[in-house]
């Protein structure tokens, strides 16, 4: 027989007769009637097709096959009011495995942040870090793979989201370029090629930074395109390419790569940031610690304690 077509409840009832060796201190246990007890053993019986229990005296003696049944049982039912009766939740003792999705620039900028306050916070979970296109191709957040998500907000059913930060975009090349010496005019800065960043192809994401160009009127030359922030400013330090990155990106490595801010009538242009979860995760208490974890860690907040919930913030 199926599990799905037994009625559990009366695995209770069996679990405690097979204990008290009694019906009568069974029904007291479960504070029925006597009759109800042996009604239930009755349904049990035709179940599983065995007596289960027969009387021995004042009291029951188990078949083999309930005293087979008997520990396997005991074992499930005690593990499954463990559960259900679990107290607070313990960061300090969380053995869960987490699923963050961020685009590479997040990655560079937060993630060492993020797995600071891991290690801090939560020193027995585990982190694990996907890009956006295996966000998409492990089911998006729907799904059972992904925990949460950074970036431009999501939609859809089920989709919670709470505004994070705005993140500005910069226009880089590499220090010695020759166009980039000095401040641009509108017909200079039309004039540059650029490398653009398309992280995943085919699935209909809007280019943000062409949508900044065409609305500020300014010309914008994409000769090549990368899936990620890090590769469009390798090139960019390597090449006569510009590219628009995360001002996060550049502050964290910048410098190291040789990159330069362009001057000029740069179309300005931000991101606003924003935790994403599904309404799946949304009530489950790790899955709370965690999304306050990796929010304080991007914004730099010190946390005494865990919030129940992470509220809307905006930052610019």
């Amino acid at each position: 027989m199926s599990l799905s077509s037994l009625d559990l409840n009366l695995l209770v009832v069996l679990d405690t007769v097979l204990s008290e060796q009694s019906v009568a201190r069974a029904a007291q246990r479960l504070h029925v009637t006597p009759s109800a007890i042996s009604n239930a053993l009755a349904r049990l019986r035709v179940a599983l097709g065995d007596p289960l229990v027969t009387r021995k005296g004042r009291g029951i003696v188990a078949t083999p096959r309930a005293a087979e049944l008997a520990p396997a049982l005991a074992r499930a039912l005690g593990e499954l009011e463990r559960v259900l009766a679990q107290g607070p939740f313990d960061a300090a003792s969380c053995t869960r495995t987490f699923t963050l999705a961020m685009a590479d620039a997040g990655q560079v900028a937060w993630l060492p942040g993020i797995a600071t306050a891991m290690a801090r916070d939560m020193p027995k979970a585990r982190l694990r870090v996907v890009d956006i296109a295996s966000l998409l191709s492990l089911g998006d957040l729907g799904s059972s793979e992904v925990d949460l998500h950074v970036g431009v907000r999501a939609t859809g059913p089920g989709i919670h989201a709470a505004a994070l930060l705005d993140e500005p975009t910069v226009l880089v090349a590499r220090q010695d370029h020759p166009a980039c010496a000095r401040k641009l005019s509108r017909r200079s800065l039309g004039s540059l090629c650029h490398v653009g960043v398309v992280m995943a192809p085919g699935q209909g994401f809007r280019d943000r930074v062409a949508a900044a160009y065409a609305q500020a009127r300014t010309e914008r030359t994409v000769t090549l395109t990368v899936p990620t922030f890090a590769a469009a400013a390798a090139v960019a330090a390597a090449t006569d390419l510009v590219a628009t990155l995360p001002e996060s990106l550049l502050a964290v490595h910048g410098s190291r790569l040789g990159l330069r801010r362009v001057q000029g009538p740069v179309p300005v242009h931000s991101v606003t940031m924003a935790l994403c979860w599904h309404e799946r995760t949304h009530a489950d208490p790790a899955t709370i610690e965690f999304r306050a974890l990796v929010r304080g860690a991007i914004l730099g907040e010190t946390r005494q304690t865990a919030p129940a919930r992470v509220a809307p913030r905006r930052r610019g």
